[in-house]
This record gives structure tokens, sequence and C-alpha cells, in this order.
């Protein structure tokens, strides 16, 4: 299938880059290299270098190339930015995907899958989280992805896009075997700014909270590997294919692990001590949050097998080790 990868620079991106050539698609790489990273992109795959919000270039290259199935990863990721600057992710994130859909419809593009985020359900009501759990985003972030699911649906229902949205919980994990992980800058998620702690590219992790209702007092999270949720999607683009039904999928493990487990397991991966420094709560954290990614199992036949929190530390310590050089930490704790 001729397809089009959208933020094929980016951590995930580039993941499912490496996974759509693996299954013998035609792939076609797009990242403005705001946050992505050139050295991803394997030798000779055609790559453009665009915004996603940029009609011309994008219908260029849907038409161009004949794309009939687009991989939407482009996106600003920071949940913390889109409170404090709001207008980056509803121009970065909600007016940029208009663009591309539009930019999609008019060049024939048949289907897409859309990276989403478990930020549009906002505050759980319980656990583990479905997909008929009401959508009430707390946050710019959450409501960006969730304005261009509805899009989705809406255009799928008028023009026949055939559409998928996929609910990730927290990508972690790595596939260091393609020399490919986590290098955000700055880094915000937990499980490499604690592995970042622990190879002493930073002198401590901030624990946020430690009075929740939850077993040791710390948040509990629901971790998925990296490479799973990249099989997920060719599930997606295969169901899709088939003619399968559309709609939003959670992806999860479905088991939670609190942030001291997180350390804690870091710290028996790497062999090193990690030092924590107690902050306060910050706003807007659920104690709990654990997907059910029973309807993507059922549906979509996608089955999780790198789930342990053990398997996703150790891939991404061993990451993060190897290419330490290439990692660049904040000057201060997060």
């Amino acid at each position: 299938m001729r397809t089009l990868v959208t933020g094929g620079a980016g951590y995930i991106g580039s993941h499912m880059v490496r996974a759509l050539c693996a299954a013998g698609h035609d792939v076609v790489v797009v990242d403005d290299l705001s946050s992505g990273h050139r050295d991803t992109i394997p030798n000779g795959l055609p790559f453009v270098r665009a915004n996603v919000a940029d009609r011309e270039a994008m219908v260029d290259v849907l038409r161009g190339r004949h794309i009939q199935a687009l991989l939407h990863f482009a996106s600003r990721i920071e949940v913390g930015e889109s409170v404090v600057n709001p207008r980056r992710h509803y121009v970065g994130n909600l007016a940029a995907g208009i663009s591309l859909m539009e930019s999609a419809l008019d060049a024939g593009v048949e289907s897409v899958v859309l990276s989403s985020s478990a930020a549009v359900y906002g505050i759980p009501k319980g656990d583990p989280l479905d997909e008929d759990h009401p959508t009430v985003p707390v946050n710019p972030y959450g409501e960006t992805k969730l304005a261009i699911e509805r899009m989705l649906a809406a255009y799928a229902n008028a023009y026949g896009l055939r559409t998928v949205a996929l609910r990730y919980f927290n990508a972690a994990g790595a596939d260091r075997e393609s020399g490919l992980g986590e290098r955000h800058n700055p880094e915000t998620h937990l499980i490499p700014l604690v592995l970042q702690a622990a190879l002493g590219l930073r002198p401590d992790v901030t624990l946020f909270g430690s009075d929740y209702d939850t077993p040791d007092g710390t948040c509990v999270r629901d971790y998925v590997h990296v490479v799973d949720l990249c099989e997920a999607h060719l599930a997606a683009l295969d169901h899709l294919e088939r003619g399968g039904a559309g709609g939003a999928f959670n992806l999860g493990s479905g088991s939670g692990h609190s942030v001291r487990e997180v350390i804690e397991m870091s710290m028996r991966v790497s062999g090193r001590p990690i030092v924590v420094r107690q902050g306060p709560r910050r706003p807007g954290d659920p104690p709990r949050l654990v997907a059910s990614a029973e309807r993507a199992m059922r549906v979509l036949g996608w089955r999780p097998t790198r789930g342990a929190l053990e398997t996703i530390v150790t891939d991404a310590w061993r990451f993060l080790r190897d290419h330490s050089g290439r990692a660049r930490a904040a000057p201060t704790s997060p």
C-alpha cells in the first residue's frame, strides 16, 4: 500500500516508518523537523520536509505519490505547554490537522489513521477506561485531539473517507535494534526522564505528589510499548483495507504502574541510584489512568506483547545508554 507518514522523523512516527517498510508498504515521510530527527529516516526513503499545514506541498506529495493511506503523527504533544500557550496547539494540532485532511480529500486519499490520545477522556470516572467513557478533555491538547477525531468521523460519514483514531495511553520503550528511541528536547515523559537521571544526564527526578489514593501514593499510569503501538497501526490499516468499520480504539497494556514502581524498576534495570526530589501535585493529574484495550483486541485483532514494565524500561535504558551522546537533558529538574 502507498502510505504517507506525517511526523515520520519523530519518536513514534520513526518507529512506524520502519514497521511499514518491514511489512512491505511503499512509504513516504513528511516532517518539518521542528522536533523530529532527520537521521531516523532510512536512507533512500522518499522524504519531504514540509509542515502539514502547507496545502500546496501536501497536495503535491499526496497526489504525486498516489498515496492511498495517511498515518498522521505530526503534532504538538506537551500537555503542560498546551495550558500555558494554547495557541501553539490549536494552530499546530487542530488548524494544521484540518488543513491536512482537506489536502487528503483533494488528493483522493482513501484511509486515515490518527495518532490520538487518552487525554480526550479528561479526568477518569473509574478504570480501566473503555471507549464509551465520556470524552471531557481538561487541557487544550486533549481538546485538539478530540476535535480532529470528530472531524474525521464527520468526513467518514459525508465523504466515505475510511478513518480510525488510536487513543494512546503512555507510549514508552524503544526499538533499539533499529537505533530508535525517545529523543525529545525538552523531555517530558517519565521513563526517559528517570533513566536520564540514572545515566547522570540530569541531577534528579521530581515526584509530583505522593498522597494520591493509590497503593503507594503516587499516580498510576498504563505504559504501552512503542513497537506494540506500531503493530496496532498496521492492524488498523489492514482493518480499513478489508472494509472494517472505523472509529476510536484505546491502545494500552491494561496494567497500571505507579511512578514509584517506574523509578524502582529503572534503578533495578540500570543498576544505578536515582535521586528523587519531592514536589507538589500537578493540577489535573488523575490518580489512575489505565486502558481497556478490549475493543482493539476484538475488532483489530491486536495483542500487546511487550507490555511488561521491565521490558519497556529495559528497551528504553539500552537505547539511552547506547545513544547518550545524542541525548540532551534540560539543565534543571523537570
